[in-house]
């Protein structure tokens, strides 16, 4: 767009208008001799009879491109940000005609060219400006956009991720998401589209997914792996979504989201122990009461503000950019991965500035929980990224029990005088740990005979983290399937210390369409020289995941020689391990169909969250393709 904020070159010269008018009677016209402002053209009656509809016709067509090209470059920037193109008032005595007209008419502020021709001085039935013609121009750079994902997926496999959600007007939408190896190793999870759906089941969403694979000429026979949450709709054993694409396609592998698992295992510790269950609901209620008003809002960071300012005179706290950001207590959700986490630890650092609301919660919770969703905040965060592949994921899980299970034998002392000295600092008073512990609510008598330390370790401590343990346990039994086993030998860990070539084959069986019986005999041999190469080759030692693996092989182009184990890498990562890029999707449609924009129709939000969702590809696009398409659409008043 920058292009346009070069001036104009300098007006013609006189010399310059009579050599034209001279070169009257040529038949030949060259487009790039007509100057680009109508002002300093020659009138087209002066030109000899022979050539006047020709000149009128050039005129026309260079006066069109540079209105088209200005209105597509405007419209690129509004995609960009997700900002909204139509005003409240659009008339020519308006003070704000929305983005899209004040945009145009700034960049013809500021560049000669575009003002010759656009907005007053373009035709009236010319204008470029309508919104039929704003929307026609961003479906056709959606659809450019999508079709270099489909260009990019080729004949590869692919998994599905899908999601419903409710938008801003209360229209239920499902998002889908591709995931992909690309030509150079990279596992890649790009939008597709989204779809309005009326009904939520499972039959709907079917129809909705084949709709979509129509229109874009895929086929579900590529379709290997398929990953959603855990709603009956979509997992159902019977009726779900996944049972009909299965029924279809029996190799299209279903993984459950893994971070929404893991969400469901820290809720079910909240449901299984009533103290931990207590706490929650306390700090629910604390959150209520400070958040719910402005003005306690306002008090609280006026006096976490204070202990900020005190904390930095005695040394407690250090200066420097980005530190001491101003917080506030965030409000978590069950459903908003790792929200309990940041809820806490917001907790501790303004525990001081809320203890008048605080003083029914108990530090020993508050710091053990802390500690104990932290452990799973790196396993969450870890498992959101688009690229993780499914067997490191699984080790992901494996680590996070394995730190859960030290905690639990090797914990207590540390997080005991944590607590005390945190006591110490907040003025909390700390139970003997020798004497008796009262059960709340019950009498002495009847209360069961044992220690502070004793209910605090045992009760508590080992029985929230033995809780954790049994959850995790439950919601990724995929541990124990046959298809994981498989994967697991894969890994190039530790030297690909995993690998077994039994297993591998065996995994070979579980995608019969995908090897007939002569390629299984030449992949029993290839696998052979493949794990003598990669364990003798130093490129490959120091690689974490199968991810790395794809990257290495395609770069040192061992791909071509071991094409067939190639093929079963892309196929373990082509396996889905989380819907992140799915919520992702939906916190940018409350971006793009927000509270002002709730009217807007489910084809002109599609088109706006292809583009802006896939930025990247979008801006590799250039004008011309874009223009072209639009051209391609619908008979058009100018031609090009």
């Amino acid at each position: 767009m920058e292009r346009y904020f070069k001036r104009a070159s300098g007006e013609l010269s006189s010399t310059h208008v009579q050599n034209e008018r001279s070169k009257q009677s040529r038949v030949e016209i060259n487009l790039g001799e007509l100057p680009s402002d109508p002002g300093l053209r020659m009138k087209i009656s002066d030109y000899h009879h022979d050539v006047r509809d020709k000149i009128r016709r050039e005129y026309m067509l260079r006066d069109y491109q540079i209105r088209l090209e200005a209105s597509v470059d405007c419209i690129r920037f509004l995609l960009r940000q997700g900002l909204a193109f139509r005003g409240h008032d659009e008339s020519e005595n308006s003070s704000n005609q929305g983005n899209f007209l004040e945009l145009l008419q700034f960049l013809a502020d500021h560049n000669d060219e575009v003002r010759a021709v656009a907005l007053k001085n373009a035709p009236e039935n010319l204008k470029l400006t309508s919104p039929r013609v704003q929307k026609d121009i961003v479906n056709a750079a959606a659809v450019e956009t999508t079709n270099v994902i489909i260009k990019d997926i080729g004949d590869a496999f692919f998994s599905i991720l899908v999601d419903e959600s409710r938008d801003v007007s209360v229209k239920e939408q499902m998002t889908i998401i591709f995931r992909y190896v690309d030509k150079n190793g990279c596992v890649i999870e790009s939008f597709i589209g989204i779809e309005y759906v009326k009904s939520t089941t499972a039959m709907s969403l079917k129809k909705a997914i084949d709709a979509l694979f129509s229109k874009h000429g895929l086929s579900i026979t590529r379709l290997r792996g398929q990953g959603y949450d855990g709603a009956s709709n979509m997992s159902g054993e019977f009726n779900g979504l996944k049972t009909l694409i299965l029924k279809e396609n029996s190799s299209v592998f279903y993984v459950h989201c893994f971070t929404h698992q893991l969400q469901l295992a820290l809720v079910g510790v909240a449901k299984k122990h009533d103290i931990v269950g207590a706490f929650f609901t306390s700090v629910a209620s604390v959150v209520n009461i400070v958040g719910a008003s402005s003005k306690r809002r306002d008090i609280l960071r006026a006096k976490q503000s204070i202990k900020v300012i005190e904390a930095l005179q005695i040394g407690e706290l250090t200066s420097g950019q980005g530190l001491n950001q101003e917080t506030e207590i965030k409000r978590s959700c069950d459903t908003r991965w790792s929200s309990h986490y940041g809820t806490l630890v917001n907790f501790i650092v303004m525990f001081s500035s809320i203890t008048d609301v605080l003083d029914e919660i108990s530090s020993t919770n508050l710091h053990l929980m802390r500690i104990i969703l932290g452990i799973t905040h790196e396993l969450s965060q870890a498992l959101q990224k688009y690229d993780q592949d499914i067997v490191n994921a699984m080790d992901l899980v494996k680590v996070c029990k394995r730190k859960l299970q030290t905690m639990r034998e090797n914990g207590w002392v540390s997080l005991l005088e944590e607590v005390v000295l945190f006591c110490g600092k907040e003025n909390i008073s700390v139970p003997n740990m020798d004497a008796q512990y009262v059960c709340p609510g019950k009498s002495r008598r009847r209360a069961p005979e044992m220690t502070n330390m004793y209910y605090y370790r045992f009760d508590f401590f080992c029985a929230v983290i033995d809780f954790q343990l049994q959850e995790l346990d439950n919601r990724f039994n995929e541990a124990s399937t046959e298809l994981l086993l498989c994967l697991a030998c894969l890994s190039p860990n530790y030297s690909f210390a995993a690998y077994n070539k039994q297993s591998l084959m065996r995994l070979v069986e579980l995608y019969p369409q995908d090897f007939s019986a002569s390629e299984l005999l030449f992949l029993e041999i290839q696998l052979e020289t493949y794990i003598d190469d990669m364990r003798s080759n130093d490129k490959f030692q120091e690689l974490q995941g199968i991810a790395d693996l794809t990257k290495k092989l395609v770069e040192t182009r061992k791909h071509k020689t071991y094409p067939y184990v190639y093929l079963l890498i892309t196929l373990a990562l082509v396996l889905p391990v989380a819907t992140a890029s799915v919520e992702r999707a939906f916190s940018a449609m409350n971006i793009i169909k927000n509270r002002i924009r709730n009217r807007m129709g489910d084809q002109w939000m599609n088109d706006s969250l292809a583009v802006y969702l896939e930025k990247d590809i979008f801006i590799s696009i250039d004008n011309e393709s874009i223009i072209q398409r639009f051209q391609n659409m619908a008979p058009r008043r100018g031609q090009l």
